[in-house]
């Protein structure tokens, strides 16, 4: 085919020589001396931590945003040969010479400097003059917060650069009708607000902006009556099923996408760990994997257990009693039962293990072969290491009132006799004789006496309770709450009947052979709850810009006109005396004596650090 071809083959090239020369200033301004200073710098100190653990492999949560923004930090630290080792403590510290400060501080320098060209080319897609676009890219240039956040080894230059993009990417496509690359710019669009979200959830906010933006123009497009429906949905160039496609199915892919390439990489146990559930720290290499390896899985009578509740908030804890006694007044002069404390005990600790017994006998080890425990059987909790049952009654909690209190039964030969049957509620069951399982279960224990739910109340006792969680037995109980919920996290099978060598057995590691895997998407849920949604913060500068454009739009006779572009002109100047002023402070450099430092205080609030190099 080829005496088809048309010759001689041209190709047409438009170069933007003053885009050029702005993306040229912007990578000058952001890319020099970024080296500068070797230390650490204000959020370094935060991100850092987070770019070590991702060197190391080791699972971390950051509750500020999902995990893009750092895997496009450690993409630079990996470039770098970064192997982790640097100890993030405090702003100000001296890198040591394993850290390759260039490369960790290059991609957002880079970000920053393609905001420019991008908002550029925004102005331009906006309608306004290349003049216009001009200007806001000076101002954008010469923003001396904008260059440092830039610099440094920070998400905010890497946000906005994703955000400028899929803004533009959206008018491109909007603008487009007949060009051939329409549907390649709402792809980018897509993209770029996935990982404008993965760096920070702040980004949800132009992603919906863009939303709204596209239901608007599909709701015209709808409302074309010159479209028979099949034109509109299948065979129409600008059908909307791409566009659902592009903008929302392709981002909720990304999204999901990056939590796993982040739980695939981050396979070590680490310091987060006990802010997840048992089963997602089983899920680790390391940590709570190597400790329950192999447990048995099927809880079973005789079991020796930990219980942790479900619930990470405030803190994750376990199931807790010791040989001290409830008070017999409080300080409100209310009255207890005198009986053993029982709280929930935020760390790892002998007296975390309980037995679960048969009421209808006296042994204490699992039998051979062992009886599994099921939903809806009755059982008793012995601690392991005080021989005390697990019990509530008609007394009020120290702490909560409105509950029964907790305790481990004292027999004192009065009229409170022991009321320490519980019923095993498994909640995530499949089925209603199901077995409950190690780490997997999630378990009510319901009073049989009083129906009362064994929960968490997250109220901490006093100095006579060593500042340790509150557990209560809650008659009140309604629908699904984590913290009534629990699950056994270490489990083994007792073998001692006797008191002496019980507490030898409780005191030694479990082991055994059997392995549990988590799914990605229970991993990927689970992380979900700690996402938060910071708050929007608007500057007051986006009024001022709104006010100026408001202005010019009334400005309707040349002399006034004139008379504006002066006020303009004006502004341009004062903006770059600013930036020249401050450019020591944004570079570092030239270095200043201590007067010619305080002749930039402008305003007595300023807390004006110095170094010493």
């Amino acid at each position: 085919l080829w005496f088809c071809v048309k010759l001689p083959i041209s190709v047409r090239v438009e170069i933007n020589l003053l885009l050029l020369a702005v993306t040229g200033l912007a990578l000058v301004t952001r890319l020099y001396g970024i080296h500068f200073p070797r230390a650490v710098v204000f959020d370094e100190v935060y991100y850092g931590q987070f770019l070590s653990l991702y060197m190391k492999q080791v699972f971390f949560i950051d509750e500020s945003g999902p995990p893009f923004g750092h895997m496009v930090l450690a993409l630079g630290a990996y470039l770098g040969g970064f192997d982790g080792n640097f100890v993030w403590n405090r702003i100000g510290a001296e890198y040591t010479s394993n850290v390759p400060v260039w490369s960790l501080r290059v991609i957002p320098a880079l970000a920053g400097s393609f905001c420019i060209p991008l908002a550029y080319l925004l102005v331009v897609e906006l309608g306004y003059s290349h003049f216009s676009a001009l200007g806001a890219c000076m101002l954008l240039l010469m923003e001396n917060s904008l260059i440092v956040q830039s610099r440094f080894m920070l998400l905010e230059s890497v946000l906005i650069f994703f955000l400028l993009l899929a803004v533009l990417s959206y008018l491109h496509f909007h603008k487009a009708r007949n060009s051939s690359f329409r549907w390649f710019w709402l792809m980018i669009c897509g993209v770029s607000c996935a990982c404008g979200i993965g760096v920070k959830y702040m980004g949800m906010f132009t992603y919906f902006l863009l939303l709204g933006l596209t239901a608007v123009h599909t709701w015209q497009l709808i409302g074309d009556r010159t479209l028979s429906y099949v034109k509109l949905w299948v065979q129409h160039y600008d059908f909307v099923l791409v566009r659902f496609l592009a903008l929302v199915v392709l981002p909720v892919i990304m999204y999901i996408g990056f939590f796993y390439v982040h739980l695939t990489l981050l396979y070590r146990s680490g310091p987060h760990d006990q802010m997840m559930s048992s089963a997602f720290q089983a899920s680790l290499e390391g940590g709570l994997a190597r400790i329950t390896q192999g447990q048995p899985l099927d809880v079973a009578l005789g079991s020796q257990v930990t219980l942790r509740t479900v619930s990470s908030k405030p803190v994750p804890c376990w199931l807790h009693s010791h040989k001290v006694n409830y008070p017999i007044r409080y300080e409100n002069g209310r009255g207890s039962s005198h009986q053993q404390q029982v709280t929930c005990y935020p760390f790892k600790d002998v007296n975390n293990w309980w037995i679960i017994k048969d009421p209808g006998r006296h042994t204490l080890v699992v039998s051979s072969p062992p009886r599994p425990v099921r939903h809806g059987d009755i059982i008793q909790l012995l601690h392991g290491m005080t021989s005390r049952y697990l019990n509530t009654h008609d007394v009020a909690a120290p702490m909560s009132p409105h509950s029964q209190e907790v305790s481990g039964y004292i027999d004192f030969n009065v009229s409170m006799p022991a009321q320490n049957l519980w019923r095993v509620d498994i909640v995530n069951r499949e089925s209603d004789r199901e077995i409950w399982k190690t780490i997997l279960s999630e378990v009510r224990l319901v009073h049989v006496n009083t129906s009362a739910v064994l929960k968490l109340s997250g109220a901490s006792l006093p100095e006579w309770g060593f500042k340790q969680l509150e557990v209560v037995g809650d008659k009140i109980y309604k629908g699904y709450q984590q913290s009534g919920m629990w699950n056994v996290e270490e489990h083994r099978y007792g073998r001692s009947q006797e008191q002496k060598e019980r507490e030898l057995e409780l005191k030694s590691p479990t082991h055994s052979d059997i392995k549990r895997n988590l799914t990605f998407m229970a991993k990927f849920l689970e992380l979900q709850g700690w996402a938060i949604f910071p708050i929007l913060s608007i500057n007051s500068n986006l009024f001022l810009c709104a006010h100026i454009c408001m202005l010019f739009s009334f400005l309707r006779s040349p002399a006034q006109r004139k008379a504006f572009g002066v006020v303009i002109l004006a502004v341009l100047c004062s903006v770059y005396v600013s930036y020249h002023n401050l450019s020591p402070l944004t570079y570092g450099q030239p270095a200043l004596s201590s007067d010619e430092l305080a002749a930039l205080r402008w305003r007595e609030s300023w807390d004006i650090l110095l170094r010493k190099r």
